[in-house]
């Protein structure tokens, strides 16, 4: 914990935390400020939520966690959000469905800006009392505010993603935002590249270290504990797969042809009647994609998104290849790479794939979208989760998911590493998520 290192570092790092959770409770807000008053309620489906529930849930995490826990005067902003707001915390107590979430039209969106900023500013008080006052809870807090900084990060995705989800169902098309910064893509990708890799012994994942000084240490617990992997020798595309080469697969019938898809797939495929990623769309024999900046004509040579496990799968079989292992992914994955400012993140404000530049290594590893894997997403040897109602924050989910790696082009830059381990079920495809192509030797 904290009282075991030097009060200098100490002091450094509590400032750094304070500064950390300030700026991304703004920037979570910021997201919202181009939506008018009626986008706040909208969800469409069970598996998106409202904007406005994300902005209260977020607070909600702050309040149940940090303050209910180290505030001695606590007392809740209003004790039905513990209800409403709760996600899945069974520990916590029981939740309001999340396919009615869209229903609640109170409180207001006044009344959760209020939320917010109440639960900021007494976890910024709290946090600077217990360092004023050396209280050895500090740690903690410190932890717990941590993980709460990046389960904010998460659902400023998410609140990114379900907004594009939810305002594309509307037969206007509207634009989350009338400015449009995407630029003009015209230029073309080369030829895919196979890069070998020979077989192996790596390490795979991380360990938390018991003091952690800087927010780089940070990791969720389904990454840890580092193990070993042998990895088998496989060759890798140096770049994610293009809308252009994904429409190839659809001209040649590739949602007809069953001999591609897993059973599973095959039965999704039919009964939602898919022809062609989510977004894209036919007008006078011209295709169209539905972006958060409005609908653009099909760039061919950007990163295919929005396409599901199953579709990854099939297209992968299509090309005589296969997905990445999560292991492959991160064996890989160079590092200091997601810190490059070529990386397409939340913070270059474009919020749609772009193109590749250059043909030099891999590239796109990070950024863009999220590249499906066929690694089923369970515990790594040794995971124990977190004890207490954290817990529930991952582990609970290793069921019947798949891992995605590198984040996308709505994941903050400074959120994203590595180990981080992303999971969606199979069918789902209202996130950024692509594809990268691997093959055996």
């Amino acid at each position: 914990m904290l009282e075991q290192v030097n009060e200098e570092s100490s002091t450094e790092f509590v400032e750094q935390v304070l500064a950390d959770f300030t700026s991304i409770r703004f920037f979570t807000e910021q997201l919202c400020e181009p939506l008018q008053s009626e986008d706040y309620n909208l969800q469409t489906i069970a598996e998106t939520s409202p904007a406005k529930w994300h902005l209260a849930h977020t607070s909600w995490f702050f309040e149940t966690f940090i303050l209910k826990k180290f505030k001695a005067d606590f007392k809740p902003f209003d004790p039905q959000y513990e209800y409403l707001f709760n996600s899945y915390y069974n520990a916590i107590g029981e939740q309001f469905p999340r396919p009615q979430r869209g229903l609640l039209s109170r409180p207001s969106v006044k009344e959760v800006y209020e939320y917010r900023q109440c639960v900021t500013e007494q976890t910024k008080e709290l946090v600077s009392s217990l360092a004023r006052h050396h209280d050895s809870r500090l740690g903690d807090a410190l932890s717990l505010i941590r993980l709460g900084i990046n389960h904010e990060q998460q659902h400023q995705e998410l609140l990114l993603t379900d907004l594009k989800y939810n305002l594309f169902q509307s037969p206007l098309l509207p634009a989350y935002r009338s400015t449009n910064p995407l630029v003009d893509q015209n230029e073309e990708v080369l030829p895919i590249e196979w890069i070998r890799f020979d077989a192996q012994l790596v390490m795979i994942g991380t360990d938390i270290p018991d003091v952690p000084v800087t927010q780089n240490d940070f990791a969720y617990d389904n990454e840890t504990p580092s193990h070993k992997f042998y990895r088998h020798e496989f060759s890798v595309a140096n770049r994610l797969t293009t809308n252009g080469e994904y429409l190839e697969f659809i001209e040649e019938g590739g949602y007809q042809n069953p001999q591609y898809w897993l059973s599973d797939g095959w039965d999704t495929v039919r009964e939602h009647q898919w022809q062609a990623p989510l977004y894209w769309f036919k007008k006078n024999g011209d295709w169209f994609v539905y972006t958060l900046n409005g609908v653009k004509p099909l760039n061919l040579h950007e990163p295919v998104s929005h396409v599901s496990y199953y579709e990854a799968d099939a297209f992968a079989r299509w090309n005589d290849a296969r997905l990445l292992t999560e292991q492959e992914w991160e064996s890989i994955a160079e590092e200091p790479q997601v810190k490059a400012s070529s990386h397409n993140f939340v913070d270059n404000n474009v919020m749609h794939p772009v193109v590749a530049t250059g043909n030099n290594g891999l590239q796109q590893l990070y950024g863009e979208v999220w590249e499906w894997t066929s690694s089923a997403y369970s515990a790594y040897p040794g995971f124990k989760a977190a004890a207490g109602a954290v817990g529930e924050y991952n582990g609970k989910f290793m069921c019947n998911q798949y891992v995605l790696r590198g984040g996308s082009c709505v994941t903050s830059r400074n959120h994203i590493r590595k180990t981080y381990r992303n999971f969606f079920y199979p069918e789902a495809r209202w996130q950024f998520s692509g594809i990268r192509l691997a093959r055996d030797i």
